[in-house]
């Protein structure tokens, strides 16, 4: 291996001299390049016996200028050596293809990518040439266990989408609060940062101290201008995926074999979600399927957590609850199906006068509507949705229309009958279905072919 180290003087002159300089500066994409002082881009060489180069490596360590206005292209590897910022006024682009790998470490040494608040990530990858964030020590090539966690950080992204804390900002989780690059939060809920898309987080999560780990997918203070499509989480010790606040909308995510959580929101998120994929490690590692959290300083702060969930297949082990409303937190589940789960649906009920997630199933602001549940709570329809007293809540107004139901799953796609989905077709996020779940009876799941869960035959 061979190691070249630049400097901002170096790079100057091999700009000059040589065509070298555009494939490890930092590059618009336009052939003007936008240096960053600070900022470190160290190349390497991996080549065969022949001295063929085999693979290209530039490791990126940020001193706080952050990575800077550049694309990252895939006839290379990128390393994260710690933190990496994209500051504020950046904009980094990802090309279809292209694999970023973080250095092991925790505390101080974490390695994570963070887009900043007023900074943009433009990662638009394809179903043939998905963008893959996962550890150095990953080979690509299906020898490293879905199980291996907390490698590596995972992927961040800040915006200035309102919250329902005080006082309207907060520094994300997983990061030092000392580092003001990992504020967000504010007052634009139309905030755009970007565009994820075809983006597969493996191996990540690892622990910056006191228990502190990295979601795979943080998702601080987004807003609703903000595309996120077609991600999997695989194997991260920390929660799959976590929304803090903002209004930001997802859809078709594959979540597998996480350490806590797999989706968790909480400080007011309102956005939407269709196609959502769980499968939980059947060795009993991983938590809820669903962890929703509607303040947390005040609880009953507003907004409230008010957002949507459609056309969800969560697959659990058999120890553990599907759904958890607390904090005052709000939420819709529409043509969703849960399997073996111990628990099924359980809402917050406090003694006393404050605001809680009961509160807002009596609001209408919490519903269950029409989902099919088998072998979750001994598939005992008058315990699938309890008050946190355990006062059976099913049938209800807002839980009408769910059943009882083997929906006959085949690696996720349903074989059973799984029709009778309600419409939400009349808000345009939503693709209109007849069927429950996240896969269509019948057809391939939309997994095929980019994700590591069907890569590894992970879904059961």
């Amino acid at each position: 291996m061979i190691k070249l180290k630049f400097s901002l003087f170096a790079i100057v002159a091999l700009f000059v001299s040589s065509s070298m300089f555009t494939s490890c500066g930092p590059d618009k994409g336009d052939d003007t390049p936008i240096f960053t002082p600070d900022t470190e881009f160290t190349t390497s060489e991996i080549k065969d016996d022949a001295g063929v180069v085999l693979e290209t490596i530039i490791t990126i360590k940020d001193n706080g200028k952050g990575i800077g206005t550049m694309t990252l292209t895939n006839d290379k590897t990128w390393v994260l050596n710690g933190l990496v910022f994209v500051n504020e006024g950046q904009t980094l682009t990802i090309n279809p293809g292209t694999v970023i790998k973080g250095k092991s470490g925790q505390g101080e040494n974490a390695s994570a990518l963070i887009v900043a608040r007023g900074a943009k990530i433009m990662a638009e990858g394809t179903a043939a040439e998905p963008i893959i964030f996962t550890s150095e020590a990953d080979k690509l090539d299906g020898s490293m266990a879905p199980s291996t966690r907390g490698l590596w950080g995972g992927l961040i992204v800040l915006g200035k989408a309102g919250l329902n804390s005080t006082p309207g900002y907060s520094s994300i989780e997983g990061i030092p609060t000392s580092e003001t690059r990992g504020v967000y939060g504010g007052s634009d809920d139309a905030d755009n940062s970007g565009v994820l898309r075809y983006i597969s987080i493996r191996h990540g999560g690892t622990d910056i101290g006191a228990g502190n780990e990295i979601n795979g997918l943080s998702l601080g203070g987004v807003g609703s201008g903000t595309i996120v499509d077609h991600i999997e989480v695989v194997g991260n010790a920390d929660d799959a995926v976590e929304l803090f606040g903002g209004t930001v909308n997802i859809k078709y995510m594959a979540l597998a074999y996480c350490g806590d959580d797999n989706i968790d929101y909480d400080e007011g998120w309102r956005g939407k979600a269709q196609f959502i994929f769980v499968q939980q490690d059947p060795s009993l590692v991983g938590d809820r399927g669903g962890e929703h959290d509607g303040g947390t300083d005040p609880e009953d702060g507003t907004p409230y957590a008010l957002p949507v969930f459609s056309n969800c297949t969560y697959i659990g082990h058999g120890n553990s609850r599907a759904v958890t409303f607390r904090d005052n937190a709000g939420g819709e589940y529409h043509n969703s199906i849960f399997v073996n789960w111990k628990h099924g649906i359980d809402i917050e009920d406090l003694d006393g006068d404050g605001e809680d997630s009961k509160k807002r199933l009596d609001a209408g602001q919490l519903k269950v509507v029409d989902n099919i549940f088998h072998m979750v709570e001994g598939s005992d329809l008058t315990k699938i949705i309890l008050s946190s007293k355990g006062d059976n809540l099913e049938g209800g107004a807002n839980t009408s229309g769910n059943k009882i139901a083997n929906p006959g799953l085949t690696a996720g796609v349903p074989s059973g009958d799984v029709s009778g989905a309600s419409d939400l077709s009349a808000d345009p996020f939503f693709t209109k279905t007849t069927y429950k779940g996240a896969f269509e009876p019948g057809k391939d799941a939309w997994i095929k072919g980019w994700t590591e869960i069907d890569a590894l035959g992970l879904v059961k």
